[in-house]
């Protein structure tokens, strides 16, 4: 009985897991965060053409969901508090200010074609160049918004980066002077 006791456990060896090329030092790169700022979904793409906002609109049409035009200025467009505390913990986790935005007009409700949504976009920008504009995509049934994304940018926005000026390559190189990034590849 004795001799049962003193017997180590017995640990199957587990191989190292190896995701490839990312797993590589020289691979990871410095998040950039001076006017770095994203918005909604597709944020980190440049602007969405008409055709591409089409297409996403058809896609909410397609899942049930009512598309809802939104907009707000620079200046509380952007979430980056958790509320007027600051803090992040379970009684206000998944806060942040700002996050609603001026609605244009009611929810769509009953949209059938992405060209009635195109045609309200156009009417926000006209009523407001200097604004942020999204399409968010609203299911009436779980009363949630499930999809949301930028169709319009101010033309004196400073805050998008190109995709190759979003993070610092090469290890921690430093940005360009000027606070721009240059071009570098992985």
């Amino acid at each position: 009985m004795a001799a049962l006791c003193s017997v180590a456990p017995v640990v199957a060896k587990v191989p190292a897991v190896s995701t490839g090329k990312a797993s590589k030092s020289s691979a990871m790169q410095v998040w950039n965060p001076t006017n770095n700022k994203f918005f909604e979904t597709f944020s980190f793409l440049p602007p969405l053409s008409d055709q591409e906002i089409a297409r996403q609109v058809q896609y909410l049409i397609n899942n049930g969901w009512a598309p809802c035009i939104e907009f707000e200025g620079a200046g509380k467009a952007y979430c980056d508090t958790h509320g007027w505390s600051g803090l992040d913990s379970s009684v206000n986790a998944g806060y942040y200010d700002n996050r609603y935005w001026v609605m244009w007009k009611l929810p769509m409700y009953g949209c059938t074609s992405p060209d009635e949504v195109l045609a309200e976009v156009r009417a926000c920008t006209r009523a407001f160049p200097d604004c942020f504009i999204r399409v968010a995509g609203f299911d009436n049934i779980k009363q949630v918004q499930c999809s949301s994304f930028l169709a319009h940018r101010p033309a004196n926005d400073r805050t998008f980066q190109p995709v190759t000026g979003r993070q610092v390559g090469d290890g921690g190189a430093a940005p360009a002077a000027g606070g721009s990034q240059q071009n570098y590849s992985w």
